[in-house]
């Protein structure tokens, strides 16, 4: 049986860093909400999320269904998938060092959506365009070079080609992730940030160069980044 990911079919958001994850080890999967048929679209989804015979539903989407398995947050559907997929580290200190970067990327990408709606998701961005200016200016100067600092400090403590073990993992296709969405949200600070940690934009270099993610970023299941999603471009938030 495919894996079966379960998420937003218009945008990008918390369900690529599981995307990423699957078409790098080139698995079996249906993007259930992309689906026309019966068993796919939006609904079907939502009536999933919703089953009152599930005594461990997920909160939102993503969430993915292998067999009898349902498992949401995307942090929590990699520590599943890593050693299904071969990417992660055989040892429980390799397993749980990975995971660890994938909760840090997981906070970057929360700071990131909250430049954008820092005052509450319920809200439009037109209504809290002061305080949004306001919270990406911090944003920028403070934490897009300090998670990125601590990205490079890590891949540098580990011989600069990966964040984890000896061969990719799966937090190396979400630090790939991370850094192309902000240098679509925040072109001009990213690219700042990228001049100081040398390891971190050879590292996003590298995975969109893997022949299976080349393929993925060239196909039209990569959904482009949009102004829905958690990465947004407003120009005035990148100063």
């Amino acid at each position: 049986m495919p894996y079966e990911l379960h998420y937003w079919p218009m945008i990008q958001g918390r369900g690529e860093f599981v995307r990423l994850a699957l078409e790098e080890a080139g698995a079996d999967y249906v993007d259930v909400a992309r689906r026309d048929d019966d068993a796919g679209g939006i609904e079907p989804m939502l009536d999933r999320l919703a089953d009152p015979n599930n005594p461990r539903p997920p909160f939102a989407p993503p969430f993915l269904r292998d067999g009898a398995i349902m498992i949401g947050q995307s942090t929590a559907i990699l520590l599943y998938l890593g050693p299904r997929l071969g990417l992660v580290g055989a040892s429980e200190a390799d397993r749980i060092w990975t995971h660890q970067i994938q909760l840090t990327i997981a906070d970057a990408v929360d700071e990131a959506h909250d430049t954008h709606h820092p005052l509450g998701v319920g809200l439009y961005y037109a209504d809290q365009k002061p305080e949004a200016l306001r919270r990406a200016k911090g944003f920028r100067a403070e934490r897009i070079p300090k998670f990125f600092g601590y990205f490079e400090r890590v891949l540098a403590a580990n011989g600069g080609e990966c964040l984890a073990g000896s061969t990719l993992s799966y937090a190396d296709l979400s630090l790939f992730q991370l850094v192309a969405g902000l240098r679509y949200a925040f072109p001009k600070a990213t690219a700042v940030a990228l001049r100081d940690t040398p390891h971190v934009a050879r590292l996003h270099e590298a995975v969109a160069q893997r022949p299976r993610i080349a393929a993925y970023l060239a196909s039209d299941r990569r959904i482009p980044f949009n102004e829905d999603g958690i990465f947004r471009r407003y120009p005035e938030l990148d100063g």
